[in-house]
């Protein structure tokens, strides 16, 4: 029986100061040399998930952008990624131009992964993102909507208020896009509202990774919203004691532990050879 082991960073394998414990650290390096399949899926890029996960590099594929790109993570090769079609492109436009909040926009320009947004319309949940991203080679400003979505797009990300949200929301749910994520960010009160390419989610891209691994079952650690597909397409799944109720709700178990008492590496060297 082959297993593959996929977690959740932010709020789940991360503390809460966005990094890996050194215990983490050492706990997964050591079972990975011991055979364990590990590895994480995460809204984040390959390059914000590296600077997190610094310590530790899955020596497998690992899932970004909730499903949208799998990824090499010691290489940074590119394996599988998803971007929006042509009819797609156009009503994006239409929708930039008719809500006000202005997003960040993620696509492959000539080849590179790039974060475009307009800095006329800057506002704090942005402006908090790129504080943690100085440096980051990714980052385009533009200072107009001119050239937002350039590129090769494959995802579109709002912060705002949830009041700011809400209709953009549903706007997206009327117009049939299937792969959202609206949910509360996890260090501030912003929520968060990511539109992906449909049939992009982290539970598609466990099930890549397991079919292209050739692995029998896949066992995913959790704690918030966005980990539902991938909860429920598992062979198995645990939420952190942390984890919001309806991820609680929908695991086959509950990990006594909190992501800041390194709940999933506790876990895992507990109980992984007996899966």
């Amino acid at each position: 029986m082959k297993t593959l082991f996929i977690s959740d960073l932010d709020g789940t394998l991360l503390n809460r100061d966005s990094v890996l414990s050194p215990y983490t650290v050492q706990t997964l390096n050591r079972l990975t040399e011991e055979g364990m399949l590990f590895t994480y899926a995460t809204a984040r890029s390959l390059h914000s998930a590296s600077v997190v996960a610094r310590g530790f590099t899955p020596k497998v594929p690992a899932v970004y952008h909730n499903g949208v790109i799998l990824a090499e993570p010691a290489t940074g090769k590119t394996i599988f990624s998803a971007c929006f079609s042509e009819g797609q492109r156009r009503e994006l436009e239409e929708l930039l131009q008719a809500y006000p909040p202005a997003p960040l926009v993620f696509s492959f320009i000539n080849g590179e992964e790039r974060v475009s947004w307009n800095t006329a319309q800057e506002n704090e949940g942005i402006r908090c993102y790129l504080q943690h991203r100085k440096g980051d080679k990714r980052l385009r400003p533009l200072d107009s909507m001119q050239g937002l979505l350039d590129g090769e797009v494959f995802t579109v990300t709002y912060i705002e208020s949830r009041e700011n949200l809400e209709g953009l929301h549903r706007e997206f749910l009327n117009r049939g896009y299937t792969s959202i994520v609206f949910q509360q960010e996890i260090y501030r009160e912003e929520y968060w509202l990511e539109v992906m390419p449909n049939g992009t989610s982290k539970a598609d891209g466990v099930q890549r990774l397991k079919e292209m691994l050739g692995c029998d079952k896949a066992v995913v650690f959790g704690d918030a919203l966005n980990d539902l597909p991938m909860f429920r397409c598992a062979d198995f799944s645990l939420a952190v004691e942390n984890a919001v109720p309806e991820l609680k709700a929908a695991a086959d178990s509950v990990i006594g532990k909190t992501n800041q008492e390194d709940g999933v590496a506790w876990w895992l060297e507990k109980y992984w050879r007996e899966y």
